[in-house]
């Protein structure tokens, strides 16, 4: 079995694929391995469950997402709201537009805590445009996975932010009834940055995720 103590973060290149990332990830993996993404990095988990369901221990999606882009005005709505952010930072910067990116992304009372907010804005300082275009092309084409949820043989932890007004609770409820071994974890007071916001609910629910991967082996 793979030793669970051992962490790797993946670094997401400059691709405009989530099927790309999927396969990169795959190539630096262990045999054998759990596989947490936050986000987008829970569509790329998904696209790593696709390509090798046999090798994973266990599945952690974080705040993220299922289904391909809405057909008609919803997908063209996300598409036209992507743009405008990215029109944003090649005009005025990456942080500035992360600023505005913030707004409906971290509990609304959060807003003020600087030692939330500006490592946040760091973050997003020490990426550029190009890559960022990159990441909003990848998002826009990304496939269906709900038949990877479906097919899903591993403990999963399904767990987002009970404010998380991008990818809402409901969402995760569904992911979590279509998962088999799934435990549905909602955190309190809480927006789509879980990790960051609240990371001890978040680590206290990977321990019990972890358990339960040991328990399963």
């Amino acid at each position: 079995m793979a030793d669970l103590a051992e962490v790797r973060v993946a670094n997401n290149g400059e691709t405009d694929s989530l099927g790309a990332l999927a396969e990169s990830i795959i190539a630096h993996a262990p045999p054998r391995f759990a596989l947490a993404g936050h986000s987008m990095g829970g569509r790329i988990a998904l696209e790593v469950a696709r390509r090798v369901p046999e090798r994973l221990l266990g599945l952690a999606l974080l705040d993220t997402g299922y289904e391909g882009l809405a057909p008609g005005k919803d997908g063209e709505r996300e598409a036209a709201g992507r743009y405008a952010l990215l029109a944003m930072a090649r005009r005025e910067g990456m942080r500035p537009m992360a600023r505005t990116w913030l707004q409906g992304m971290v509990y609304p009372p959060r807003l003020i805590d600087v030692e939330l907010v500006e490592p946040i804005l760091d973050m997003f300082e020490r990426r550029t445009p190009d890559l960022f275009a990159l990441q909003i092309k990848a998002l826009l084409t990304r496939p269906d996975a709900t038949s990877v949820l479906r097919s899903l043989q591993c403990p999963a932890l399904v767990l987002c932010g009970r404010e998380d007004e991008w990818a809402p609770p409901s969402r995760h409820d569904v992911m979590a009834s279509m998962i088999r071994h799934s435990t549905l974890q909602i955190i309190p007071e809480c927006g789509h940055m879980s990790t960051l916001e609240r990371p001890q609910a978040v680590n206290q629910a990977f321990r019990r995720w972890l358990e339960s991967i040991e328990a399963h082996a």
